[in-house]
């Protein structure tokens, strides 16, 4: 049986230099949240709906032209959030290779983040 090499970040630790296997995946509600930091509030519903398609595609090329079609909407009223998406897509993309099932318990280290804080008690 091959071992799990799958870590999701969460804050600035630097996995790679400890597990240098293993694969770094962002946690996308913080990529998420963090895309409203560059944007008005009374457009995040609409970023927000505009990014679902990109972290909901099936594959990586889907995702690659979601996030073009996000690009030409939204790129010249937010480059901030392109370049987000730009500089986090190396640890964005380990997320689409799960099936739907596992995305939706991978998609926030919100879980996570919670059995650390009770086992830290």
């Amino acid at each position: 049986m091959e071992s799990f090499r799958s870590v999701m970040r969460f804050g600035q630790w630097t996995i790679g230099q400890t597990w240098p296997e293993a694969v770094v995946q962002t946690c996308v509600i913080h990529l998420l949240r963090a895309s409203f930091r560059y944007a008005g509030r009374q457009h995040w519903d609409a970023i927000a709906k505009a990014l679902k398609p990109v972290y909901t595609a099936a594959t990586e090329a889907a995702a690659q032209a979601r996030f073009d079609e996000f690009t030409e909407v939204w790129g010249a009223k937010y480059p901030a959030i392109v370049r987000l998406w730009h500089t986090s897509w190396a640890e964005f993309v380990p997320f689409l290779t799960f099936d739907a099932e596992i995305r939706t318990i991978v998609c926030s280290t919100n879980a996570i983040e919670s059995v650390i804080a009770s086992t830290s008690r």
